[in-house]
């Protein structure tokens, strides 16, 4: 009884705002399939993140500047070098239709920006992809439509449970414009070989 009562302590008292969550072979969710998710929040009220390695099907980044109306297609030239090739990602499940964006410090709008740690905010509103459109943006951006987010107690489960991993979050990881290696790179940070951790767990 004691050991359970210190476990659940030990659940309670879990942060892991800044971190990133990385997704076990045995994740039995296909949406979440080798994900790398970056917590903005977490509480005793749930938490919320951002798929970091997903890329949406079928759009490019100035094809949403033009479907928000931001960018007409005739200025599509005018934009700043290296937008064209900017992934849009799939954030998550929920609301797939929004866009949030994970950005470094360097830009900041007081009633719209949530800093989650030194180097890393969260903006949702329309204007950060206006001034990235305009050059004016954040030195380095990730676009996601949707988001994940788990309810009170059951992101704890899910880690009791062997769903995820989780280490401290890397604005090199989360920023890599290669999407494909920030699976094998966030293992890597904890020690982790993919290979080993497949084999590890078709043993247990």
């Amino acid at each position: 009884m004691p050991a359970r009562s210190s476990q659940s302590r030990q659940q309670r008292d879990l942060h892991l705002d800044g971190q990133l969550l990385i997704a076990m072979p045995a994740m039995g969710d296909p949406r979440f399939a080798r994900s790398v998710i970056y917590i903005c929040a977490h509480s005793a009220d749930g938490a919320m993140g951002i798929i970091i390695n997903q890329r949406a099907p079928n759009i490019s980044f100035t094809e949403l500047l033009e479907q928000l109306n931001i960018v007409p297609p005739q200025e599509r030239i005018r934009l700043p070098a290296g937008l064209t090739g900017m992934a849009v990602h799939l954030g998550g499940p929920v609301e797939t239709g929004r866009g949030f964006v994970l950005h470094s410090a360097d830009y900041f709008k007081a009633e719209s920006t949530l800093p989650i740690d030194e180097s890393v905010c969260l903006t949702a509103t329309i204007d950060i992809l206006r001034d990235i459109a305009k050059g004016t943006g954040p030195d380095k951006a990730l676009l996601a439509l949707g988001y994940a987010g788990w309810a009170p107690g059951q992101l704890e489960s899910e880690i009791q449970a062997n769903g995820w991993l989780n280490c401290p979050a890397d604005p090199e990881i989360i920023f890599d414009p290669q999407v494909d290696r920030k699976y094998t790179r966030a293992l890597g940070k904890i020690g982790i070989d993919p290979i080993r951790l497949v084999n590890d767990a078709g043993h247990a």
